[in-house]
């Protein structure tokens, strides 16, 4: 009987389980109900998947899963000075340029204007069910890493070589991508290139970097901290160099004692492409995909660019890693793409509203121009020389950059609808009344064949026509400088000068530089328009020509914008993001990451232009500062009045500059530093009061003891003025112990 009674309760048993198990299998799926919250929606779903489902979702190109209508999504995309890769879209100036602005809310307007370029776009092919590289709203962009040396290439990409500066244009551009509202990201950014990652491009899948302890947490990581504590971006990419002898891309130290334990960073980490790849053929670490998979994902990588990561499935099941390790990274993908509103009705996200009509408008067109016109340098302008005078009545543009769309359009770009190059812009303004004649004179380093061994080949009739043409007009406006065909992501062009995208030489051109010399002689003013991603040197034109302008890659609004400045029409008050230097004898060898000799802060050398200049049209006069408390805790804010008046004929903007240097006499410590700056206009004869927020915390220093940042007691030597090295103005605060 009783043997009975236990076959009766163990068949009840099985029952009840096989009815629970109809009953799990039963239950709602819960991550397609929006009103549920993310993370539970997020647990849902990937609770459902496969072990395989799961991997393929951790590689870019990530297929759709059928079974739950998940589609199939690619989550490389680019942005970095405009929607870039997908057809017409804006081109803004490229990053160099927009950090040459030193104007953080016009570039969070500028990125605001791209999100919805990328959600126009997202939109309209969103129905077609179509998921390719460069559709989706995930963008890998801004790259701040620091332009520690100006042979890099893609120091173009960057927003210079400081830290401040790059953290403040780079948070405000996280902003605008990203916008403000509480559910859904209008995109995603992602700060790259994580960590100390800037060079040189052929060794960087091999390469070693290694700095001191003091200038990786005070150069090169300050920029990512303020992206991720306050620009809240949500992706991070890491680089294919190691640190310390590691792999970025599978490095505890950086994916997860800093980024995920010290900054709390709660998004998706991916890696750049081919890095997995690098970990074991590159670097030569470990013998194949599944470890160096392993490795990246222990770290904290979550997605990787490639299909290495396709080897996590072996890994699992080998017994290296846990499945739940894999639920954790995918998890964190699967939260990115609820939380842009992927899977929800369209009527409940408010980017889902944004028309494909949104995108290339003429109001965006409009801010391309502005931002180009603050971009631009004035380097010189020798008696006046600019604005140009309304009784000239010819000119002749002469230089292989003139008439030429790459030099608008930089490296990661769109493609304009409705580009105006710099010649089309000078002749749009000169009109019927100014002759405008265009000769090339030499050639562009990148359009001449270099395989017949002829560096410095020059056209005889080429060169004939210009010197003519400027013999025969009023002024010269001579277009020289780099292009990104010549510089930028490990390019094959070798040329002399140039090598896989780095530069070996920072001296513009020869052939440029020659005729220069030959235009001069006419006896003719000239003026110097250069164009470039990074600092170039010219110590004879300097002397020798009365005006320069440096406008980077300048947008598809170049042209008009330099047109702008050069007939007055806009005041030019760009500032330099990068220090130019005299020769490449000033500059330490190209792989040494230390900072010593780098960099304003620690070029102790005289340099051809320093970090923050630029001039304008009128003069400034800085006239006192005064802090609102001499002496403060390590938790305040200081208040800096800076009083500075317009002081010559016609408006214009100032960048009022706010520099540190700490108490004490390291020989490690940066000379000084740029702790806080405002980009402001003035009217003719106006004075005004600025005020400087200065958080006592910005003047923290590395402390190798403690092992965490420390404001030092002491007095802090503080300098305001127009650039780093024109500080008229000194004062001191007090900074007291705990």
């Amino acid at each position: 009987m009783r043997k009975f009674r236990s076959i009766i309760i163990l068949v009840a048993l099985l029952l009840n389980l096989i009815q629970l198990q109809g009953w799990s299998q039963a239950q709602p799926e819960k991550f397609r109900d929006y009103h549920y919250p993310v993370q539970g929606r997020v647990d849902d779903l990937v609770s459902r998947l496969t072990l395989e489902e799961k991997v393929a979702q951790m590689q870019n190109d990530a297929p759709a899963i059928p079974r739950f209508g998940i589609p199939a999504y690619n989550w490389w995309n680019e942005c970095l000075h405009g929607v870039a890769r997908n057809g017409v879209a804006t081109v803004f100036p490229q990053a160099i340029g927009m950090a040459a602005t030193w104007d953080p809310d016009l570039i969070f307007k500028e990125a605001d204007v791209i999100s919805t370029e990328a959600r126009a776009k997202y939109n309209s092919i969103k129905s077609t069910g179509k998921s390719g590289i460069y559709q989706g709203l995930t963008f890998w962009s801004p790259n701040i890493n620091i332009f520690r040396d100006p042979r890099w290439g893609r120091g173009q990409e960057t927003y210079g070589e400081d830290p401040f500066l790059t953290a403040r244009i780079g948070v405000a551009f996280v902003k605008g991508l990203q916008g403000n509202d509480p559910r859904y990201f209008k995109v995603i950014s992602t700060a790259k290139h994580f960590a100390v990652h800037s060079g040189p491009e052929p060794a960087r899948h091999k390469f070693d970097a290694w700095c001191s302890e003091k200038d990786l947490y005070e150069t090169y990581l300050p920029a990512f901290e303020a992206l991720i504590t306050e620009g809240k971006a949500y992706s991070v990419m890491g680089a294919y160099n190691r640190l310390y002898n590691v792999p970025c891309c599978a490095s505890d130290f950086l994916l997860d004692e800093i980024l995920r334990k010290k900054w709390g960073f709660q998004g998706y980490v991916v890696s750049d492409c081919g890095a997995i790849w690098d970990i074991y053929h590159g670097h030569a670490l470990v013998e194949n995909a599944v470890k160096a998979s392993v490795l990246g994902l222990k770290a904290g990588l979550d997605l990787t660019c490639g299909n290495d990561y396709g080897a996590l499935t072996e890994a699992v099941k080998s017994g290296y890693i846990s499945e739940e390790l894999i639920d954790l990274s995918v998890k964190r993908l699967f939260t990115a793409r609820f939380r842009l509103g992927m899977f929800d009705p369209e009527n409940v996200v408010p980017w889902s509203a944004i028309l494909p009509s949104e995108n290339d408008k003429e109001e965006h067109r409009a801010l391309a121009r502005k931002v180009a016109q603050e971009s631009i340098v004035l380097l010189k302008n020798e008696n006046q020389l600019l604005p140009l005078s309304g009784k000239i009545k010819s000119i002749a543009v002469i230089g292989p950059y003139a008439d030429k769309l790459n030099v608008l359009k930089g490296n990661y770009n769109g493609d304009p609808s409705k580009p105006f190059t710099l010649l089309q812009g000078i002749k749009n303004r000169a009109g019927k009344k100014i002759r405008v004649g265009y000769a090339m004179g030499v050639p562009a380093l990148e359009d001449i064949d270099y395989k017949k061994n002829v560096i410095d080949w020059m056209p005889v009739n080429a060169e004939k026509e210009a010197l003519a043409l400027a013999s025969a007009s009023d002024v010269i406006i001579f277009t020289g400088g780099i292009s990104p065909d010549l510089e930028g992501e490990e390019m094959p062009f070798e040329v002399h000068g140039f090598s896989g995208g780095d530069r070996t030489l920072i001296d513009i051109p020869n052939n440029q530089a020659e005729l220069l010399k030959k235009l001069q002689k006419t006896g003719k003013p000239v003026i110097l328009v250069l164009t470039g991603g990074s600092a170039l040197s010219f110590t004879w034109a300097k002397e020798n020509i009365p005006a320069i302008l440096d406008v980077w890659y300048a947008g598809e609004e170049g042209g008009n914008a330099l047109a702008d400045v050069l007939f007055g029409d806009y005041n030019p008050a760009g500032r330099l993001p990068v220090t130019f230097y005299k020769s490449d004898n000033d500059l330490p060898p190209f792989g040494d990451y230390s900072m010593k000799g780098r960099t304003y802060r620690y070029f102790n050398g005289e340099p051809l232009y320093p970090f923050g200049y630029g001039l304008s049209y009128t003069s400034f006069t800085y006239l006192s500062a005064e802090p609102d408390k001499k002496s403060a805790a390590a938790s305040d804010t200081i208040m800096i009045r800076i009083m500075v008046k317009n002081t010559g004929t016609i408006a214009g903007d100032e960048v009022v500059q706010l520099y540190s240097k700490c108490p004490g006499d390291n020989a490690l410590d940066p000379i000084k530093s740029l702790v806080a700056f405002k980009r402001i206009g003035f009217k003719r004869g106006e004075e005004k009061t600025i005020t400087l927020s200065l958080p006592v915390k910005e003047l923290r220093q590395w402390d190798y003891s403690k092992g965490d940042y420390t404001v030092a007691p002491g007095t802090y030597h503080l300098f305001a003025g127009g650039s780093s090295q024109d500080l008229p103005l000194h004062l001191k605060i007090q900074v007291e112990p705990k």
